[in-house]
């Protein structure tokens, strides 16, 4: 059974911005005729897209006992408590209070988190740093699984 599912899209501004890499590699290529010109409008636009939507395709899903978080599959049992975090906590967890040996699964354009205490002895990591839209849906989504 799956709880909760969350897929970290980037901003759509960041999509007008491949938009115009594709634009300025156009003009770089003008002045060597229209062909390369349109190659270079099609290539740059293309892979920008393909770095926006890669940075953009991390997911958080909370499915059969575990939290899995980008490449990180936790156990449910490994977890200790979840809070969510409003925009101004997430940026103190993201800069001055974080930890060096915690993992992060973080987007900067995304402002709220949640911050999951991990409480695995054999594991060094304290806490998993969450990047989400929907901080209260995944704190609850986890409680209700623990249950």
């Amino acid at each position: 059974m799956q709880s909760y599912e969350e897929r970290l899209t980037v901003p759509r501004s960041w999509w007008v911005i491949a938009g115009l890499v594709g634009v300025a590699c156009a003009l770089m290529l003008l002045p060597l005729g229209t062909l390369p010109m349109l190659g270079g409008l099609i290539g740059g636009a293309a892979l920008a897209a393909v770095a926006a939507s890669s940075y953009g395709s991390a997911r958080i899903r909370v499915v059969g006992g575990a939290l899995i978080a980008g490449d990180a599959k936790i156990p449910v049992a490994a977890l200790g408590e979840a809070r969510a975090l409003d925009a101004e906590e997430a940026l103190a967890w993201r800069t001055h209070k974080a930890d060096a040996r915690a993992f992060m699964l973080l987007r900067g354009y995304i402002p709220t988190a949640v911050r999951v205490e991990i409480d695995d002895p054999s594991d060094p990591t304290p806490y998993a740093y969450l990047s989400t839209r929907e901080p209260e849906r995944l704190v609850a989504a986890l409680a209700a699984v623990r249950a």
